[in-house]
């Protein structure tokens, strides 16, 4: 595999099925990642080393999912300067409005960008908009990504007109 070019973190392994989700986009559009459980209050000392060193692994985007608290993301932030991507979950019986708020409230100076709750594919399709800005055969893979999907749109919506227009 190539050096990974996105980190994701995720305070816990219950976050996985939707970090999953992203890790599957970035494969899909030929962008390396690492992916690793830190939690940023349970193992506060490794989730500070990952970002302080992630530049110098090659790393130049960072995801991060939390619920609850939901401090990973501004924790790796305050460690690096190095894009930082928040994804807010929902936890337990949690909605994720907590993890969002926590996520998007950073001071300034330690920005986060932020996703919508359990937002791993977006999360992972702004890493991909970030890195394409200086690789061209990236941005032209999420082009025809963003083509496919009109694509299919259409072709849903003139499915459904055509249904609409038979008498049942």
């Amino acid at each position: 595999m190539d050096k990974p070019l996105v980190g994701i973190l995720m305070g816990s392994d219950s976050d996985l099925p939707v970090m999953e989700k992203g890790a599957q986009v970035l494969t899909e559009l030929g962008v390396p990642w690492e992916m690793d459980i830190s939690s940023a209050h349970r193992l506060p000392e490794k989730t500070a080393e990952y970002a302080r060193t992630a530049r110098e692994r090659g790393i130049e985007v960072l995801i991060c999912g939390a619920g609850m608290a939901a401090h990973l993301a501004g924790i790796v932030a305050s460690h690096t300067t190095l894009p930082v991507i928040g994804v807010p979950l929902k936890s337990g019986a949690l909605s994720g409005v907590d993890a969002l708020y926590a996520t998007v409230q950073m001071p300034p100076g330690i920005p986060v960008a932020t996703v919508a709750v359990d937002g791993g594919k977006n999360a992972a399709y702004l890493a991909c908009s970030i890195l394409s800005i200086k690789r061209p055969e990236l941005a032209q893979r999420l082009e025809q990504f963003r083509e496919t999907t009109r694509q299919s749109l259409l072709a849903a919506s003139l499915a459904l007109q055509d249904r609409l227009a038979r008498p049942v």
